[in-house]
């Protein structure tokens, strides 16, 4: 590594074996946790100039603390289907860190939630919410339930359910949960509703992604897809590249993936492929995001459907397959390490010149080598996707001065934040020692700020 800190052997020997001797205590303390291991080594192999650097972060405890939650809450949730069974599902909340805000982070619905990708989740969330400047700290949840197959009556059961319990846990200045997968504006409805009721009273800003009619924002449901395309216009253009006239590809296709190639179509690209969680469509000319958008945001129906409007693309099974079509610009957007070792291979094989995380942690550790050993333009999730979080935050602002913002202000701020978290993240890159490495440059500057916030707290 080629670096210019002014640290010596022993300093960064020191910071090396302290970094391995709490991910051993991570893995030993946290057994068969598998993604939330892969989180924290990930964040932790950046840290290490970091702490070589600045030992009072060392002294002070500052990742043992980090990794431990401040509350983990798991709760059953107990609901009557249609036919009128009675089902149980688990429901999850990591309150994980609070030193730069209130916690905030999304409810995941979908059948893989557990412990593990929770707090996975929990801990990318610290650092994204830093990243974006706001005063938010980091939180998740979820159940899994899955909302595929299930009558509103009985989505709107399990979310009271849901909130009976969860609800006494969160609120406008301790914890403000959103959607994510699973979770849209039908959910966020069912649960704002069940919360209010628990109240008594009209807390606006107890959640986000709210629906424009009781305290949402404009640009929220665009938020996560538009900010990933413009972090990496960011990367693009530092490499004087462009989106204008460049072939994309966008794995998912639920609320990031949509907006992600709608903004990405607005800016001169051409998107020729798209999946969901059975197979993917592929149109060398170019999709028409319409059709998608009537598929999965309004009949809530499968990919496969598309070529029945568009008999000229191709319908493959299997989602995985996306990442064999040729593209100068790759966004996963889906779920979690859906690009491994191989798939990166394929991609840059094929000639695919930048990567952008729509979704949450979408790439392997192995992947994300393969990325930046071969020079591939890479941004990381936590600073590409917290779009997102970032509108939730000024959502949250909005509903706290009664004040609601047109989508041009709401826009130009969610423009202006993803341009200032590239800048952060490249410079921190630079100053310690790793020019150009987003991945480090966003976990540094993450953990910068809301590390010095715990040391001016004391030990907590």
């Amino acid at each position: 590594m080629t670096t210019s800190l002014t640290v010596d052997h022993e300093e960064l020997q020191a910071a090396k074996e302290y970094v391995r001797h709490v991910y051993a205590q991570v893995k030993e303390r946290n057994p068969h946790e598998s993604e939330f291991h892969q989180a924290v080594k990930e964040i932790f192999l950046s840290l290490v100039p970091v702490f070589a650097k600045h030992p009072i972060y060392m002294k002070s405890g500052i990742l043992q603390r980090l990794v431990e939650p401040e509350r983990m809450i798991n709760f059953r949730v107990s609901w009557v289907d249609d036919l009128g069974n009675v089902q149980v599902n688990r429901g999850f909340r990591v309150q994980f860190n609070s030193a730069i805000g209130p916690f905030k982070g999304g409810l995941r619905f979908h059948p893989t939630v557990n412990s593990s990708i929770i707090k996975f989740l929990g801990f990318e969330q610290i650092f994204k919410n830093s990243l974006t400047g706001q005063p938010i700290g980091g939180g998740k949840g979820g159940s899994d339930f899955d909302p595929k197959g299930k009558s509103d009556a009985e989505i709107m059961r399990f979310c009271q359910s849901f909130m009976s319990e969860l609800g006494r846990y969160i609120g406008p200045d301790t914890d403000v949960p959103a959607g994510d997968i699973g979770v849209g504006a039908r959910e966020i409805g069912y649960l704002f509703g069940q919360y209010k009721k628990m109240q008594g009273s009209y807390h606006a800003g107890v959640l986000t992604g709210k629906g424009l009619s009781y305290g949402g924002s404009l640009a929220r449901t665009e938020a996560t897809g538009y900010g990933t395309v413009y972090f990496v216009e960011e990367m693009l253009k530092d490499k004087g590249l462009q989106f204008h006239g460049s072939t994309v590809v966008v794995s998912g296709s639920g609320n990031v993936s949509i907006y992600a190639m709608e903004k990405a179509v607005q800016l001169g690209a051409k998107v020729v492929a798209c999946s969901d969680s059975n197979g993917y469509i592929y149109d060398e000319k170019g999709l028409n995001l319409d059709t998608i958008k009537l598929l999965k945001e309004v009949g809530r129906k499968r990919l496969s459907e598309y070529v029945h409007a568009h008999p000229e693309a191709e319908y493959n099974e299997g989602s995985y397959g996306i990442w064999s079509v040729p593209c100068d610009i790759a966004l996963p957007c889906a779920t979690q390490n859906e690009i491994d070792e191989e798939a990166a291979k394929l991609l840059i094989k094929n000639n695919v010149k930048a990567v952008g995380e729509g979704a949450n942690m979408p790439s392997t550790l192995e992947a994300i080598d393969v990325f930046l050993n071969n020079g591939i333009l890479f941004g990381p999730a936590k600073a590409a996707n917290a779009g997102g979080v970032a509108v939730s935050a000024l959502e949250m602002a909005q509903n706290s001065a009664r004040m609601p913002w047109t989508f041009e202000e709401v826009d130009t701020k969610l423009h202006g934040i993803m341009k200032n978290i590239y800048k952060n993240s490249i410079e921190a890159a630079e100053e310690y020692g790793e020019p150009g490495n987003l991945v480090v440059g966003a976990n540094i500057a993450g953990f910068l700020k809301v590390a010095d916030a715990m040391l001016t707290q004391g030990i907590l």
